[in-house]
């Protein structure tokens, strides 16, 4: 199956910046003339050196962080505080350690209005989804660093956003399972697509995921390159051993030595 045709923005777009730039206290520009667009159920990775600004563009699309200069729209609207439509879930899993794992799932619902029979029923399904079964009721210290991320991945599900944002999420975690919850955002990808924008240093997770990868620029972070991912979905592991898979992850990595070989 090939890659949906909405995935490159021809039912709309669901985020779009224009020229977008972001300046801390002190003078550090830490962002400069971005724009990006985002379809609706496209996968977008965005990729570059550390301190390239891609930590700061999430929280700016997500509201957290008001942006400088240029406009930010999600969903055709104005972008100037958090947003309902917008999850967001970090590097670290930030769960709550005094609540057990369907607790923690149905917190974006607890914090929005009273919790019902089929709020509690949905968040077990996703805790099923994500082999979490028996672990419902287990709190985040008796679970292993991959179990958290996946009781994460489920509580960002239950937000129901249209669009996601992903700060690396899987980087504090071994190889081994790194693979496996790449296996599982495919899968959750595949059967609830939405506008996703998920920041990682790996190029081949990247390209594994993504119909796009973006490459910034060293700080202040701007666009330098976009690279179309022309993999068909469902995606596997062993397509990382195909010469498309490998010639998509040439094409990404040329964009990061270029910009790399320009602000050295």
């Amino acid at each position: 199956m090939g890659a949906r045709s909405s995935r490159n923005g021809s039912a709309g777009i669901a985020v779009r910046l224009r020229g977008v730039g972001k300046r801390f206290d002190g003078g550090v520009e830490a962002i400069r003339n971005l724009d990006l667009s985002v379809g609706p159920e496209e996968f977008v990775s965005i990729v570059g050196p550390s301190g390239c600004g891609k930590s700061t563009l999430l929280r700016v699309i997500a509201g957290l962080t008001p942006c400088a200069d240029g406009s930010v729209d999600v969903h055709g609207e104005a972008v100037t505080a958090p947003r309902a439509d917008v999850g967001m879930m970090f590097q670290r899993p930030a769960l709550l350690a005094w609540k057990t794992s369907l607790e923690n799932v149905l917190l974006p619902v607890r914090m929005r209005r009273r919790v019902k029979d089929d709020d509690v029923r949905e968040a077990m399904r996703l805790l099923a989804l994500f082999n979490l079964e028996g672990f419902e009721h287990h709190f985040p210290e008796q679970l292993s660093g991959g179990m958290r991320q996946r009781v994460a991945l489920a509580r960002l599900m239950m937000t129901g956003a249209g669009v996601r944002l992903l700060d690396e999420p899987f980087g504090a975690v071994d190889e081994l399972t790194r693979e496996l919850l790449n296996l599982e955002l495919l899968k959750i990808h595949e059967r609830t697509a939405s506008a996703t924008l998920f920041v990682t240093h790996s190029i081949s997770e990247a390209v594994l995921l993504s119909d796009r990868v973006v490459v910034m620029t060293p700080r202040p972070g701007t666009v330098a390159a976009d690279v179309t991912i022309s993999l068909p979905r469902p995606r596997s592991l062993d397509m990382a051993y195909s010469p498309e898979f490998q010639e998509s992850a040439l094409r990404v990595r040329d964009g990061l030595q270029l910009v790399q070989a320009e602000g050295g």
